[in-house]
């Protein structure tokens, strides 16, 4: 990789992340036994951290050493002031777009032990994001151009999800690699309506790295599946009823037969799949990076989770596992480090309320790793 590519942009949903601290330390089963009208529920403080996939992926990738320059839009108000703090004690403010029109992006994370995570989300300010808020030397001046969550980023996935994919051509155009991340939404909102099918089908051509989570994934292009398991699903725990051949691969398949370059699908605390495309879909990777075609092309592999110290909650996991990922191929690691240095950053940040705090070096997670680490066993019942 030359050295004017060593860096990498990351865009996308900015918010900042409320999260109380669950008092008990029981696991509930059921979300009745929480969410009671009239009952009162202690909490042990509230953890304030910005949030989105720009502060967990884009931040995250900071924490772990990368050169990172990370663009996201704030508005001018207490919200936006709280991460403009959080962002200088990073070094990473300089390219917070701040609008003073807009309101500031916030999610309030509701995560009762035992329970999966449930999110009251206000997209504001990442509504707002265009092709255009992205300086055309930034992609010039980046090895990987990463966005994350175009789901809820009105301007971009409006009319086909136009401005996405020019955005994602300009990128490339300009030299630079692109990654993707998606998110759920909610139903019945305007992005929840739309035929993200077809959406994705036109956006893969222009993704060399596509990194859904399996929920996510399914929700896009196959939902009357996704449909019947969350609604078998014990506390929207959909995670313990896939299957890797039958749920897992085709989906990532389609992704390639639709022209992605590599898929990285999350699988929660199951795992991670890999699925790289030929040597010649893989040598229009832009950025300078040395993919090694005999070890990355029609790579399949399945990595599972490393077994974490404590689990307090799950927000950010999936955004730093995909910094991770990113930050070991712009570093040249073998595919099959870089699926372990993920996985691995996944199961520390689980060990932290924010998306950060709990993470390691890639040098403390190597000898981790080495010395035998476990791993989640094949399968489990949850």
């Amino acid at each position: 990789m030359t050295a004017k590519r060593k860096g990498i942009l990351v865009a996308g949903t900015l918010t900042l992340d409320l999260t109380p601290k669950f008092e008990s330390a029981k696991k509930f089963k059921t979300v009745d036994e929480v969410f009671v009208p009239g009952k009162v529920i202690h909490v042990d403080g509230m953890d304030i951290h910005p949030g989105g996939a720009a502060s967990n992926t884009g931040l995250g990738l900071k924490v772990l050493g990368a050169d990172v320059r990370i663009v996201g839009k704030i508005g001018k108000d207490a919200l936006g002031d709280l991460v403009r703090r959080f962002y200088d004690r990073y070094g990473a403010a300089e390219d917070l777009i701040v609008d003073e029109g807009i309101s500031t992006s916030y999610s309030i994370a509701l995560t009762p032990p035992g329970i999966d995570r449930i999110f009251l989300h206000d997209p504001c300010a990442g509504n707002t994001f265009r092709k255009d808020d992205i300086a055309r030397r930034f992609y010039e001046e980046a090895a990987i151009f990463h966005y994350g969550y175009p789901p809820v980023s009105r301007l971009l996935y409006l009319d086909g999800g136009a401005e996405c994919i020019a955005m994602l051509k300009e990128a490339r155009e300009a030299g630079a690699a692109t990654s993707v991340d998606m998110c759920a939404v909610d139903p019945d909102c305007e992005s929840g309506q739309l035929d993200w099918k077809k959406i994705i089908e036109d956006m893969c051509p222009h993704v060399d790295f596509f990194e859904p989570s399996i929920e996510e994934l399914m929700f896009y292009l196959d939902r009357e599946k996704y449909d019947g398991y969350y609604e078998e699903a014990e506390n929207g725990d959909m995670i313990g009823r896939l299957d890797l051949e039958e749920d897992v691969k085709p989906l990532a398949e389609k992704l390639l037969d639709w022209g992605a370059g590599i898929v990285l699908v999350k699988c929660g605390y199951r795992g991670l799949y890999l699925a790289a495309s030929d040597k010649e879909r893989l040598a229009r990777i832009g950025g300078g990076l040395s993919l090694d075609a005999a070890d990355w092309a029609g790579k399949r592999h399945f990595e599972r989770s490393y077994v974490p110290g404590r689990v307090l909650s799950g927000t950010g996991a999936g955004d730093t596992t995909i910094a991770a990922f990113l930050y070991a191929v712009t570093l040249g690691y073998p595919s099959g480090r870089c699926m372990e240095l993920a996985a691995a950053t996944g199961a520390t940040c689980v060990e932290a309320y924010d998306a950060l705090s709990g993470l390691k070096s890639f040098e403390e997670l190597e000898k981790k790793i080495d010395a035998g680490w476990a791993k989640q066993p094949l399968t489990e019942d949850r």
